[in-house]
C-alpha cells in the first residue's frame, strides 16, 4: 500500500509542478487570455465555438463544448460551441476522404467567417488538426490551438497558440489544457453574465 500511495504522490507533485510552470510562463498566460476575449468577442457576436481534438483531446473538446452548451457552474443562457465529436460524421469523412480530413471538412459544413476554432493536440503534429486550422484560415475563422512539446507545425497556422512548458506527456499536457479550459469558460461566463461579486 505505502508504495501505491508513494507514487499516487508523485504523480501529483509532477501534475502541480506543470500547471505550476504554465502558470509562471508569461507568454502561455497572455495566450490563455487572448482565447478568453476571443471567445467572448465571438459570442457577443452571435458567432460559434468549434472544436477538435483526438484521443483525449477530444474528450477535453467535448468537455470544453458541453460547458458551453449546457451550464458551467450557474444557470444562465445556452451558448454556442460545438465538438467534431460524432462518430457518425467522423467515419464517414474518414472513408470517403481520409483521416486527416475528419475536422476540415466539418468546419467547411459548420464554420462561418468570425467563428472561432479551438484545436487540441498534445505535439502539434497531428494531420488533421493541421488540416483544421488550414481550414479555419481559408475561411475567416479565428483559429487558437492549445499545445504541447513546442507546439509542432501546428504553432504557426494558428492566431494564438498556446503552448504548455515544462510538461513532456501527453496526460500531463491534457491535464493542464483543461485546467485552460475551465479558467477561460470561467473568465467569459463573469463577463457574459456578471454577478453581484463581479462588480
Amino acid at each position: 500500500m505505502s508504495s501505491s500511495i508513494d507514487q499516487l504522490r508523485a504523480s501529483l507533485a509532477e501534475a502541480a509542478a506543470a500547471l505550476e510552470a504554465f502558470s509562471r510562463d508569461e507568454g502561455a498566460v497572455a495566450g490563455a487570455a487572448e482565447l478568453a476575449d476571443l471567445a467572448l468577442a465571438a459570442l457577443r457576436a452571435d458567432k460559434k465555438l468549434l472544436v477538435c481534438g483526438n484521443g483525449g483531446s477530444m474528450c477535453d473538446a467535448m468537455h470544453f463544448a458541453e460547458e458551453w452548451t449546457g451550464r458551467f457552474r450557474g444557470d444562465r443562457d445556452a451558448l454556442p460551441a460545438l465538438a467534431f465529436s460524432d462518430p457518425a460524421q467522423l467515419t464517414c469523412i474518414a472513408n470517403d476522404f481520409g483521416y486527416g480530413e475528419v475536422f476540415a471538412r466539418q468546419i467547411e459544413a459548420h464554420g462561418r467567417e468570425g467563428d472561432l476554432l479551438i484545436a487540441l493536440s498534445t505535439s502539434g503534429e497531428s494531420p488533421n488538426i493541421l488540416r483544421a486550422l488550414e481550414e479555419a484560415r481559408a475561411r475567416g475563422l479565428k483559429a487558437v490551438a492549445l499545445l504541447g512539446r513546442g507546439g509542432g507545425q501546428a504553432r504557426a497556422l494558428a492566431d494564438v497558440a498556446i503552448v504548455v512548458p515544462y510538461a513532456t506527456t501527453s496526460d500531463r499536457i491534457q491535464e493542464v489544457h483543461i485546467k485552460v479550459l475551465h479558467a477561460v469558460i470561467e473568465a467569459v461566463e463573469r463577463q457574459l453574465f456578471p454577478t453581484a461579486e463581479d462588480a
